[in-house]
This record gives structure tokens, C-alpha cells and sequence, in this order.
């Protein structure tokens, strides 16, 4: 029995293991300027200029516009997101610092702990209402800079 039990474990295991090497679906929406769900908003989300190796903070930007094109000013953003294909969240708690200008802020905080899919969520808080916005990213490369 015991003997079988080590087995499963072992199967367990490599399926965890492997689950880091699944693929992103085909059509994965990897675009970086979208509405946001409700149509109040127009986001762009600006990645660092190098890309960031696994387990490395870096920052991001993000541009915020009314659906007509306007910078939006004084907006507060919640940050959420992770892997959906591991069910895991972010490893770090990023956040949106500060309006860098005129519809411009400072995404800080981020981290990507593995190679693979991960999602970034906004909850946008401003003048014209709330609204929401998903991103996608794929990390390739475990050692970019």
C-alpha cells in the first residue's frame, strides 16, 4: 500500500511540476490598450522599457483616458491579477503610487515569480465612475533584462 501511495505522490508532484509549462490559450488578447468592461474608460498599460527577469520588481505605467480620449486626472486604482493557470495570485501586493502627469501613473511593486501567463486587473476609481480593465502578459524569459 505504501509502495502505491509513494507512486501517486510521485504523479502528483510531476503534474505540479509541469503545470508551469503549460501554454497560454491560442487566442490570448496580449494587447496593451483597451475599454475598460463598461466602456467609461480608454487604459494603456506601458511595460518597462527592458523586460523584466523572473522574481525581478520593476514597474510599470499606466495611461488612463475618458472614452472621448481625455487624460483622466485624479483616479485611484486597485491592483489584483496572477496566473489562471495555476490559481495563484500575485506575489507581491502592487499598487498605483502616484500621477505622474496628466493621466499618467506609476504602477510599482510588480514581480513575476515564473515563466508563463499572468494576468494584471485594474478597478478604476474616477471622475467618470468606476470601471475595470484585465491584461495579459506572457513571460518568456526567465532571466530578460
Amino acid at each position: 500500500m505504501l509502495k502505491k501511495m509513494t507512486a501517486s505522490a510521485t504523479l502528483v508532484v510531476v503534474a505540479l511540476m509541469t503545470a508551469g509549462c503549460m501554454s497560454p490559450p491560442k487566442d490570448l488578447d496580449l494587447s496593451l490598450e483597451k475599454k475598460s468592461v463598461d466602456g467609461v474608460y480608454q487604459v494603456a498599460l506601458l511595460p518597462p522599457a527592458q523586460a523584466p527577469a523572473v522574481n525581478q520588481m520593476h514597474s510599470w505605467k499606466v495611461k488612463l483616458a475618458t472614452a472621448e480620449g481625455v487624460p483622466v486626472r485624479g483616479a485611484k486604482f486597485l491592483v489584483d491579477g496572477g496566473m489562471p493557470q495555476h490559481g495563484h495570485g500575485l506575489p507581491t501586493q502592487p499598487r498605483v503610487t502616484r500621477e505622474m502627469e496628466a493621466g499618467t501613473y506609476a504602477l510599482e511593486g510588480m514581480k513575476f515569480s515564473m515563466t508563463g501567463w499572468w494576468e494584471m486587473k485594474l478597478a478604476i476609481d474616477g471622475p467618470q465612475g468606476t470601471d475595470k480593465v484585465t491584461f495579459n502578459t506572457v513571460v518568456n524569459n526567465p532571466t530578460a533584462r
